[in-house]
């Protein structure tokens, strides 16, 4: 678990007063968050994407579905490493030059998922997380043929930092 948190010499925060350090609130934060942005890179380009997305506590992972052909795909089969992080914006405060939000930030390596056991277990957590009803969604989308033709891509978190800024602070 030591490894999810960033080491010091990686990164290092200058605002030490908004620094999440408690994993199970960075935790909860990818756990309550309806999307992900990642950042991937092919032939010193960058690329960036928006996904909706699951977070697995149990194995430091987050879970995303795809098509099976695109910039994407391509881009992640030649170079897995991605940068990505998950926002929850609390707003603009206005008259104070001052913005409200939480942020996870994560470095991972994404793999594709291949069997039906994994991929079914990987759209229960992206469905638990994202929707109202997930015992319906679940037993209406799960089935086998369905499981089969869905693309998951899995990013096994190596690293992370995370941060807020949930009060208004001026500081020059």
């Amino acid at each position: 678990m030591e490894g999810f948190i960033r080491r010091k010499k990686e990164l290092k925060m200058r605002r030490k007063e908004k620094e999440i350090k408690n994993i199970n609130e960075i935790k909860k934060i990818l756990g309550s968050t309806q999307y992900i942005t990642i950042a991937m890179c092919e032939n010193n380009r960058p690329y960036l994407v928006t996904l909706s997305h699951g977070f697995d506590a149990e194995r430091n992972c987050l879970y995303f579905h795809c098509a099976s052909a695109g910039k994407k795909m391509d881009i992640l089969k030649s170079n897995s490493q991605v940068w990505g992080q998950a926002i929850m914006d609390m707003g603009y405060s206005d008259s104070q030059c001052d913005h409200l939000f939480v942020s996870v930030h994560f470095k991972g390596r994404v793999i594709f998922l291949e069997s039906i056991p994994e991929k079914k277990q990987a759209l229960g957590v992206m469905i638990k997380q994202l929707e109202k009803n997930p015992d319906r969604v679940m037993s209406e989308q799960l089935g086998e043929d369905a499981l089969k033709k869905v693309v998951i891509g899995k990013i096994e978190i190596e690293r992370v930092y995370a941060k807020k800024s949930e009060k208004v602070i001026i500081s020059l």
